[in-house]
């Protein structure tokens, strides 16, 4: 059955249609938002035995053809994905999942295919609104709907569903899911807005997407399948009653223990323990039967002990109270040949991040859906096996490491200086030595201070601090700079980025029904108190900037051409640019609008590169003196290039002191002479002297000279005319003169003969 539904948000109709495309697929719906169309199709197979985890995967699909464009490369077909389509795939996933009922683990696929794009507005929210659509009309076990909604602030003004040209004009950037009660998922960055702007945009998204959420209630009803029954297996009371007794007295000493490969030891001997006893008691064929379960029921009865512990006592598995951060340690500048460095831990998390300069050839370019760009700035960030003592095959960045660099890049990327201030290239790497909670935020904490140390003028240092949540019934308790286990027991992990100032970026996954504004008042001043106690330790370690870049850092030094001079630069194939390459060891990036960017270590290499391109491209200055090469002899005078591809002529005149017969007699083509610039006309014409620059002969001849060049002077300086040589005979009364008729006929004039072309100037 064929269903189409339209509702308009942000000024626009959202358009939802089924029953058309893809109708073999569980749920399929295509989204339509302007001219962006997104196909979201959901799967769901049998379940695999021996599967201890849910196998949800989502994709996001970009395809070239949406945008009218054919991919690059040999095979001319979309390749792997592109960094932008996998965070997409995050932005679907992690609102999806925690929707799922529990011990659900039947393969799920849902893909997100962007058939067309208008290059205004984004798929990524389309893509996550669409699969919640898919997955409600389908059969599939789910918990939802859910709506994904963007959100930007411009002028003051919030605003839904902006496009990409009224996101660059946005100070709050937000992609939010929403259910009907509740914010599920929130990403985004701002240029360092405050708590309360913040919250009123996710007021202002949840608002948002309610008639969304009718418009899918609406389809459901129309088209929509039963859903298929699903119980997950439960473990008998009885056992889960003897798992409660055998452990929960132990598990309360093992919570207490503040070291984590110590209490991480305490969960084994307990495991073990546990196992052992259940062996005995069931006997083997019972307990292997249900062996997940008891491991499951062991992690339920942590979880309860854990939480209990939090919620009874105000305590934490560390024993740190709610609101106390970490111990931290900074220092900066620990690696001698990097350009910036510093390494940042707090607790038992520990990064190694570093900082390198280049130049724009360095820049990354960005080929999508919507346009071609560059980014100056990125960040990479890495977590080997090592870093919570594992051992992983290592392989390329996964997900994760893509979503987390992602994170901590939004979270600095405000506070780089401007290109025309600071014209590098700026690469952060972020190597994740330890691991236990809030590894991304250690990135975002060393990335500033590995800026800092590298000279980079940022507008304000920046830190991060992650957030948990643990609630039950009418008791809840926020928690400060959450572990990794507070994260994996826990409601709620909220990620908060920001400057003294206020927020940058933020991130917030909730496992829980809903959050209500209080909560989320009081976790962003929670955040905001943590996030200023971060920043005074990273300013005890390094207070500001470093005034000089590293002396193994190129140093970039900008001047401006006129663009129709980049061609004097370039030279023809590259040959001049090439040149001044390989005679000085410079880098040399030129702009199109003429901005000429030259990088070295070496100042002084700098320095030649600078004089030969100046010399390229400098302009005649009248007045000034020149010392050129003769090119080119005329009957009339001899043109002298004074600079590289700019040449003046001498006429015969202005060649020496006293009259010239042959301009072969003063100069020669290769001889090299002293010019003054002399005049340069409206069409660029150069007029040069080398007389003028010539030492006055002595006597008489001295005199007269002089008196020449005085009268050449004055008449440059008065634009007029050169004065007619004065001849009395030639310049006295004409007299009368007969009329043409009685002056007789002038007769038949000569043939002309061949007279040599004239030379053109």
């Amino acid at each position: 059955m064929y269903v189409r539904e339209s509702v308009m948000v942000g000024g626009r109709a959202l358009t939802l249609e089924t029953g058309r495309l893809a109708k073999q697929a569980h749920g399929s719906v295509l989204v339509t938002y302007g001219e962006t169309m997104v196909l979201v199709t959901a799967v769901s197979q049998d379940e695999r035995p021996g599967l201890d985890f849910f196998p949800l995967t989502c994709e996001f699909v970009e395809k070239t053809y949406a945008a009218g464009k054919i991919p690059g490369g040999f095979f001319k077909r979309e390749a792997r994905q592109r960094d932008e389509e996998i965070l997409a795939c995050r932005i679907m996933d992690r609102p999806l999942r925690p929707l799922f009922p529990e011990g659900f683990k039947k393969d799920t696929q849902i893909i997100a295919t962007v058939l067309s794009s208008d290059k205004q507005n984004k798929a990524d929210v389309l893509a996550l609104t669409g699969a919640s659509a898919a997955l409600h009309i389908s059969d599939i076990p789910w918990n939802g709907p859910v709506v994904g909604v963007r959100v930007g602030r411009k002028g003051g003004e919030l605003v839904a569903y902006p496009t990409a040209s009224e996101i660059e004009e946005c100070d709050i950037d937000l992609v939010v899911a929403c259910s009907r009660d509740a914010i599920v998922m929130v990403e985004g960055g701002a240029a360092e807005a405050t708590e309360s702007d913040i919250i009123d945009a996710l007021m202002f998204a949840h608002e948002t997407a309610q008639p969304v959420i009718d418009l899918m209630e609406r389809m459901r009803q129309a088209v929509g399948k039963p859903k298929k029954p699903f119980q997950a297996p439960q473990l008998e009371d009885t056992i889960k009653a003897r798992v409660a007794e055998i452990v929960d007295n132990d598990l309360k000493s093992a919570t207490r223990v503040t070291d984590k490969k110590a209490r991480y030891e305490g969960y084994s001997a307990l495991k073990k323990k546990l196992g052992e006893a259940l062996l005995a008691e069931l006997g083997p064929e019972k307990y292997v039967a249900n062996e997940k379960l008891i491991k499951a029921e062991f992690e339920e009865r942590k979880a309860h002990v854990v939480r209990t512990y939090v919620l009874d006592e105000g305590k934490r598995i560390d024993g740190r109270d709610t609101r106390t951060i970490r111990p931290i340690m900074c220092e900066a500048g620990l690696l001698p040949r990097v350009h910036g460095s510093s390494l940042f831990q707090r607790g038992e998390t520990q990064a190694i991040v570093t900082t390198t300069l280049g130049t724009s050839t360095d820049e990354q370019k960005i080929d999508g859906l919507m346009g071609e760009s560059w980014k100056r700035f990125y960040l990479h960030y890495n977590f080997p096996p090592f870093s919570t003592g594992e051992t992983k095959p290592m392989r390329g960045p996964g997900r994760r490491e893509i979503g987390h660099g992602a994170l901590a890049e939004r979270a600095l990327s405000r506070m780089i200086p401007a290109q025309e201030q600071f014209p590098y290239t700026i690469r952060i790497v972020s190597e994740t030595l330890e691991s236990n909670g809030s590894s991304s935020m250690a990135a975002v904490c060393g990335g500033c201070l590995s800026l800092m140390d590298a000279g980079v003028p940022i507008k304000s240092p920046v830190a991060g601090i992650a957030m948990g949540l643990i609630a039950e019934d009418n008791k809840y308790a926020i928690l400060s700079d959450i572990l990794g286990d507070e994260d994996h027991l826990g409601d709620m992990d909220f990620k908060v980025c920001g400057t003294a100032r206020g927020v940058t970026a933020i991130q917030m996954d909730i496992k829980i029904a809903g959050l209500s504004r209080a909560i989320l008042a009081q976790a962003l001043d929670q955040a905001r108190e943590g996030r200023l106690h971060i920043l005074g330790k990273m300013l005890e370690a390094l207070p500001a900037p470093r005034p000089e870049l590293s002396q193994y850092a190129p140093r970039i030094t900008t001047i401006k051409v006129k663009p129709d001079q980049i061609r004097l630069i370039i030279g023809p194939g590259g040959k001049t640019i090439k040149g001044i390459v390989d005679q000085t060891g410079v880098a040399i990036d030129v702009e199109d609008d003429g901005t000429v960017n030259v990088a070295s270590p070496d100042a002084d290499a700098v320095k030649k590169a600078l004089d030969i391109i100046k010399g390229l491209t400098a302009e005649p200055e009248v007045g000034a003196v020149y010392k050129g090469t003769v090119k080119r002899i005329t009957d009339f005078g001899a043109f002298v290039e004074i600079l590289p591809g700019t040449d003046g002529l001498v006429h015969i005149s202005e060649l020496a002191h006293t009259r010239v017969e042959r301009v072969e007699d003063v100069v020669k083509e290769g001889d090299t002479v002293e010019v003054k610039v002399v005049s340069v006309d409206r069409e660029g014409k150069i007029r040069l002297s080398r007389r003028e620059v010539l030492p006055l002969p002595e006597g008489q001849a001295g005199v007269e000279a002089k008196a020449r060049l005085d009268q050449a002077r004055e008449r440059d300086a008065g634009g007029g005319p050169p004065p007619r040589r004065s001849d009395p005979g030639r310049d006295g009364p004409r007299g009368d003169r007969p009329p043409r008729g009685d002056r007789g006929d002038r007769g038949d004039r000569p043939p002309r003969g061949d007279r040599p072309p004239r030379e053109r100037r």
